[in-house]
């Protein structure tokens, strides 16, 4: 099936894809608000899978639930929680039920979320996830044996932290998402932008699959602080912080940072997938301030 997303990765259109968070309890109606506001204004919108490790609704389900608003989902599939026959079951249960674009992660460790006492299974992670699916659109299951309801047909993308202190492991492991079958690329959260073009000159200049920039809205000094504090990888730079602590709003300061960081990531990569943590009504005016809404506006028509 050829989707909204999928044409336009092969389009090579700038993409533009968004988080949205399950619900942590059985009603989707907030999740369905913050949705809305990102219909028409992104090629789709991404359903965490336990992200950070911390309990949401399950990321396929809540993906269904979109799509049944006419919102195009990426289903996020995280190893941390399902062996190889659970991963197995839920990719074919997602092809069923009409959801092919697939993020495949390896997982946050349960010891960063909210039941620390869980056991973490990590049977497989995000490379194999990514050979595991390729093997299903190829009509076979992770023993090679033929599947007999036919093959499945999942569009699989992966993450990548062109931030990453290892120069060397970082392009080890693009190399081997490529390889194991990732049609696109969604990064962690990006605060380095000469790192990031450094990336695209250096690593992925020599594929043709598409990098979207990981582009998140800090509300404030302390939420960049807090950041910084607990979520790994993460390095937002002085100055940004020092910008927000002086705005006399913060959170409209953290809308034009955001703005400005998506005019970047447009000169140096071929998207951007926008983090707007319980204010993805803001993701919208991001756009606007960026100057893409008139282009989504353009490719619609």
């Amino acid at each position: 099936m050829t989707t909204r997303f999928r044409r336009a990765v092969f389009n090579k259109e700038f993409l533009i894809t968004a988080e949205v968070t399950p619900p942590k309890g059985g009603n989707p109606m907030r999740m369905l608000e913050m949705a809305q506001h990102l219909k028409g204004k992104v090629h789709a919108v991404n359903i965490t899978d336990g992200s950070r490790a911390v309990l949401r609704m399950s990321s396929l389900a809540a993906s269904v639930i979109l799509q049944r608003y006419g919102i195009e989902p990426i289903c996020q599939i995280a190893c941390r929680d399902r062996n190889c026959i659970g991963l197995q079951a839920d990719l074919m249960g997602a092809h069923a039920l009409g959801i092919h674009n697939i993020l495949a992660l390896t997982g946050d460790p349960v010891k960063a979320g909210d039941h620390k006492e869980a056991k973490s299974v990590f049977e497989l992670e995000s490379v194999r996830l990514l050979k595991l699916i390729s093997n299903l659109n190829s009509g076979f299951d992770l023993n090679n044996k033929p599947l007999p309801d036919e093959a499945l047909d999942l569009f699989a993308g992966a993450a990548v932290d062109p931030q990453l202190k290892s120069w060397s492991s970082l392009q080890q492991r693009f190399e081997r998402k490529v390889e194991a079958g990732a049609q696109f690329f969604q990064s962690q959260m990006i605060t380095d932008f000469d790192r990031l073009d450094k990336f695209m000159h250096q690593i992925a200049a020599g594929t043709d699959k598409p990098i979207l920039a990981g582009i998140f809205l800090v509300k404030s000094a302390k939420n960049a602080q807090f950041l910084n504090k607990n979520v790994p990888g993460v390095q937002i730079p002085e100055e940004m912080i020092q910008r927000l602590a002086d705005a006399p709003d913060p959170l409209l300061e953290g809308v034009k940072i955001a703005a400005e960081q998506v005019k970047l990531a447009k000169q140096l990569c071929h998207g951007v997938h926008l983090m707007a943590v319980k204010r993805e009504d803001l993701i919208p005016q991001i756009l606007d301030l960026a100057g893409i809404s008139e282009m989504m506006n353009d490719e619609l028509t």
